[in-house]
């Protein structure tokens, strides 16, 4: 077997059991129309059935799904992009940014603005004061269980090790080092996950047993 045939099939069985999180909570970000005209395109979709094509032309929802919709349809992005079938869309941009400082110099009139981005820098001081980038990313990415961490450093290793720009090997590093390998080895299991949900589901009854007129969604 291939390696990236084995990290499509880790991949696969890692977010297998994923549920499709609901039209009303696939948009995250509020800012703007983008965001839901973006992610409203995967209304009613099974990540399993999309062709790269259309992730391609929606590759800005990944900066715009809720937590839910980025952790269920994230997987057909790294399938796709193992497949070498994406041109547009960057999964590795989204698992690693915040890991890795970097900057852009922009040629002004008389000057060249330097402007930094990732690790080290603030996300928005006005609006959340000292977080940055890697408060965000740790944040962000702690949605995803241990085994799909497992399933996300294999893909990020095939992707490292085909990787011919050192500034990509170091931001892949980088989010290997700082976040992924431990994530693989610490996070919550998926039997965790569904352990805390049979609690719940024991609590709604107990509280509908007790009050049968009660409605708990």
């Amino acid at each position: 077997m291939s390696d990236v045939q084995a990290a499509i099939e880790r991949i696969q069985s890692a977010f297998a059991g994923n549920k499709y999180p609901g039209d009303r909570f696939l948009q995250g970000s509020r800012e703007g129309c983008e965001p839901d005209e973006e992610t409203s395109a995967f209304a009613g979709k099974n990540w399993r059935e999309l062709e790269a094509s259309f992730l391609d032309a929606h590759y800005c929802a990944l900066s715009f799904f809720s937590e839910a919709a980025f952790r269920y349809y994230l997987p057909a992005y790294l399938i796709a992009d193992l497949r070498g079938e994406l041109y547009t869309a960057d999964p590795v941009f989204h698992l690693t940014h915040g890991f890795y400082d970097f900057s852009v110099d922009y040629p002004g009139q008389d000057r060249v603005v330097r402007v930094s981005s990732g690790r080290s820098t603030f996300v928005n001081p006005r609006r959340y004061g000292a977080a940055t980038w890697y408060d965000y990313a740790c944040y962000k990415l702690s949605i995803f269980t241990r085994e799909e961490a497992e399933a996300i450093v294999a893909y990020l290793q095939y992707k490292l090790g085909v990787q011919d720009l050192k500034e990509g090997q170091d931001r892949i590093r980088a989010g290997l080092d700082l976040y992924w390998l431990e994530r693989s080895r610490t996070a919550p299991t998926e039997a965790m996950l569904a352990e805390q949900l049979r609690q719940e589901q024991e609590i709604y009854r107990a509280v509908q047993e007790n009050n049968p007129t009660s409605k708990i969604d």
